[in-house]
This record gives structure tokens, sequence and C-alpha cells, in this order.
């Protein structure tokens, strides 16, 4: 075992970090639940195909009630978010949704698996939620509603439980099989939406190439990163990690988008990548000493 599992978690939560930016290259009006119901079926329904065709899918080795219950907490995770940023904006929603994960995950592996938080947990998930803070952080513009604010908390709560109930589906079965399976069975929870909501802008190729790139990369292969690394590591260390998804957003508006950060949000930034660095750098030292100990 070494510090891969880490960095594919990362680079999972770089390409999530890429959506905002990709979603602004949509030319007209898009709703959120669409690109979220287009994204999950192409990652999961293209993945699907992919794994029938190269025969390593056995139905009979899906758990399936961890299965559905780990595509049910994805399926819920897209509208709660996109509806709290609705209401409450993209920096409060995204703040408190991504920065409640971390705990929410420490929480639910607590209770129901008697798994006690370490230090080195602890300390990186206080620095990156910490820094999540000080990167939203816009008192003149934000507009803190209730209501939003609760169903963010839900999409965090959503999403700690998919990285958790995800992990029995990953005891038996590979990372590409069982992603397939779990957003196929994801996307049918929200196929519905697209047959009430508007989806003639994909009908133009610049917005139909940014829905598959954010079917395929940012959710497919994303997923597939995720669920390798999961495979090895505790799902709250998995899930702090998930933080640099927005330090990621954060760097591509300022670079790609032209967005401007002030210095409080350049310390969330740092405070970001302490968070991801004392995690990745401290489990990789405590990894080598168990080895060197054997």
């Amino acid at each position: 075992m070494n510090f891969l599992p880490y960095l594919w978690v990362l680079l999972a939560a770089m390409l999530w970090g890429t959506t905002g930016t990709a979603q602004t290259f949509i030319d007209g009006t898009a709703h959120p639940l669409t690109i979220g119901a287009l994204r999950l079926s192409i990652g999961g329904f293209s993945l699907l195909a992919f794994v029938i065709w190269a025969k390593t899918l056995n139905a009979r080795t899906i758990p399936w009630k961890a299965a559905w219950l780990s595509a049910a907490a994805m399926a819920l995770f897209q509208p709660l978010f996109f509806s709290s940023v609705q209401l409450t904006g993209i920096a409060v929603g995204t703040v408190v949704a991504i920065g409640s994960a971390p705990v929410f995950t420490g929480i639910l592996e607590w209770t129901f698996f008697k798994k006690n938080p370490d230090r080195i947990w602890m300390i990186a998930t206080a620095c990156a939620i910490a820094g999540c803070f000080l990167l939203f952080a816009n008192t003149e513009s934000a507009t803190i509603d209730s209501f939003g604010v609760l169903l963010a908390l839900g999409a965090g709560l959503s999403f700690a439980g998919y990285a958790i109930v995800s992990k029995s589906v990953l005891q038996a079965m590979e990372a590409v099989p069982a992603v397939a399976v779990i957003f196929s069975l994801s996307a049918l929870f929200l196929l519905p939406f697209l047959l009430f909501l508007d989806l003639t802008y994909i009908q133009a190729p610049q917005n139909l190439g940014v829905i598959l790139y954010l079917g395929i990369a940012a959710t497919g292969l994303s997923y597939i990163l995720f669920s390798t690394g999961l495979k090895q590591i505790a799902s709250s260390s998995a899930v702090t990690l998930s933080l640099a998804e927005p330090l990621t957003a954060s760097l591509l508006g300022v670079l790609v988008v032209g967005e401007t950060l002030s210095g409080t949000a350049w310390s969330g930034v740092f405070l970001l990548l302490c968070g991801i660095l004392v995690l990745t750098l401290a489990k990789k030292k405590t990894i080598g000493k168990k080895t060197a100990s054997n």
C-alpha cells in the first residue's frame, strides 16, 4: 500500500473542480438538473456498455442493496446541491455542502463502524474546512437562506453516505464495474427530470461537447479514480481530499474565466493546500513506518 490511492482521489476531485468552468462554456440557458441528469446518464451508461462489452461485469457479484443505496445517495446529491446553490448562492451553497461532507463522513464512520477519527484526519479536515470558508468568503454579496443551507447540509450528508456505502460495493467488485452499476442506477433516479425540463440547448455542437466532457471525464473517469482510491483508504480521508474540488474550481476561475480572488480567498487556498498535504504526506509517512516495522 502506498500514497497512490490518495493521488487518485485528488485527481478525481480536480476533475470535479472543472465542472463549474466547463459549464461557463454552455451557450444559452441550461437547467442544472438537466446537466446533472445528463452527466450521470452519459457517465453511467457508457461505462455500463463498456463493462458489458468487455465481459467484466458479473451480475451475481453485485451487492444490490449497497449499489441501490449508493445510487440513491448520488442521485439525491444532485437536486439538493443545485437547489441549495440557487437559493443561497454558489459560495454559501458550495461551502456548506462540500465543507460539511468530511464532518458527516467522520460522524457516520464513528456511529456505524466505530472508527474513531485519527489526529491526522482531524487536523487536515479542520484546515481544509477553514480554507473553504475563507475561499468563498464574500460578506458583501452573500445571501444566507436558511432553507438553502439546510439543503446544502443534505447534499453534504448525501455525498458522505455515497462514499461510505459505495465502499461495500467496491469490496465485492472492481472499480470500473462498480462505478458503471452505481451511476447507471443513479441516472435512473434522475431521468424523469429530462421529461419536464428544456433540453434544446444540447442541439448546439459546443453545448453537446461540454455535456459529453462532463459525463465522460468529470463523472465517469473521475469516479473511477475516486473509487480506485476509496478501495484502499478510509472514507473520511477520501472525502476530506475531495475538498480539492473547490480549490481547483477557484484556481480555474482565476486562470480561465478571469475571476479575481481577494487576499482572504488566497489564504483559504493556502489552508486547503495545507490540509491536503497534511493528509497525504502524513498518511504516506505512517504507511512507510508500518511497512518498515513489518
